[in-house]
């Protein structure tokens, strides 16, 4: 991706001068003042394209530079800011450093060349931040993803939940229009694992719809903490683990916690999730079909209506009534990414995966291995 410089300066012929001769070697965008600025700064950032860096006026008529570049570090926490301004008083430059979190200060006149020595330092402090959040981003979401596929393992059923999950809240994003969420993806993943604290026995009966005692139900509603108690030792998951934590908490304030916040005040992710997770235990591995939005439409007071609504337009445009084609595959042909159609089982009954599995590369193998130990069938039904 090439790296967008932002100009703003209420000076529109400064603003074109400087424009025309920085264009030779940035992809350079301007903006006649703060409010055109964090007009740019936030559809830049809507649309995934975010400026790498922003050279701001200081003196400007409205807001000011430093008000814009604050404004800017909001929507933008890790596009570099840079000031130019006439006035050199030390105050100037204090407020700009302070409350605007420059990274270089500049006064006018500012040589030409002076300038693209900066914006170049500032370029590579931009991706120097940028990649350093990658990295721990990348490699968080591969720790996560060992440990789901290790806790797949022990549940399969979970896992074909989580994975199904995932899909869904990408479809979503993508159906929104809105950049990719991390912490929302990585709240997918492990929505499901409170489960691990739920008893074999208790954890069967749920599943298959049978009732539970009162006990049986506190240790069910308590999952959610399990899972914050579990997910918050991880760095950087703070979020996550609150995520995770109001799965179950419904829009008019029912459901875990009691004490919980209602409506607006829990994040959107998490209202989200709730309908998802919802749809999905509806569903029991089946289509996303009209019946199944109508089921939990019938309690539509404990969801999100805007989301919702949202969430049906758009999941019964991409989910058919009629489930989409499998076919046949032997063991030697499967591969990660397929998705498992019916429950696989050994002789005995036990379950090894789900229905509505996608496999990973540790199931694909575990699959291979344990059929050179357990006799079980060889063609499996799968979808793309």
């Amino acid at each position: 991706m090439v790296d967008r410089v932002l100009l703003v300066d209420d000076d529109v012929n400064l603003l074109s001068g400087l424009s025309r001769h920085l264009k030779r070697h940035f992809d350079v965008a301007t903006a006649p003042g703060g409010n055109q600025a964090l007009a740019a700064v936030g559809e830049s950032v809507e649309t995934n394209q975010p400026f790498s860096v922003v050279l701001c006026d200081m003196r400007m008529p409205g807001m000011d530079g430093i008000e814009t570049l604050k404004a800017i570090r909001n929507i933008s926490p890790e596009t570099v800011r840079l000031m130019l301004t006439g006035n050199a008083d030390q105050q100037t430059a204090i407020d700009a450093i302070n409350q605007g979190s420059i990274f270089r200060f500049y006064t006018k006149p500012c040589p030409a060349e002076i300038l693209i020595d900066g914006l170049n330092a500032a370029i590579e402090q931009y991706r120097l931040i940028t990649a350093e959040r990658e990295l721990l981003e990348k490699t968080l979401a591969g720790s996560i993803k060992v440990l789901v596929d290790v806790v797949s393992l022990n549940d399969p059923v979970a896992y074909a939940q989580a994975t199904r999950l995932r899909e869904l809240t990408r479809r979503m994003l993508q159906a929104l229009e809105m950049p990719p969420r991390w912490q929302l993806d990585i709240a997918a993943m492990l929505l499901f694992i409170g489960q691990v604290s739920i008893p074999p026995e208790v954890l069967a009966k749920m599943r298959e719809g049978k009732a539970l005692n009162e006990a049986e139900t506190q240790v069910v509603a308590r999952a959610p903490e399990a899972a914050r108690n579990l997910i918050a030792n991880i760095p950087r998951l703070g979020n996550v683990a609150d995520i995770v934590y109001l799965q179950d908490k419904g829009f008019d304030g029912s459901g875990y916690p009691v004490e919980g916040p209602s409506g607006n005040d829990i994040p959107f992710d998490a209202r989200l999730l709730k309908i998802l997770k919802d749809l999905i235990d509806t569903a029991r591995g089946k289509s996303l079909t009209r019946d199944i939005f109508n089921a939990i439409e019938r309690n539509a007071q404990r969801y999100d209506p805007n989301i919702l609504r949202k969430v049906r337009v758009h999941l019964e445009e991409i989910t058919p009534d009629v489930p989409p084609a499998e076919i046949e595959v032997s063991m030697a042909a499967l591969k990660p990414g397929l998705v498992v159609t019916t429950d696989i089982r050994l002789e005995n009954g036990h379950l090894i995966l789900a229905a509505g599995t996608r496999l990973s590369e540790v199931q694909v193998e575990r699959l291979k291995s344990l059929r050179q130990i357990f006799p079980f069938v060889d063609r499996i039904k799968v979808r793309v």
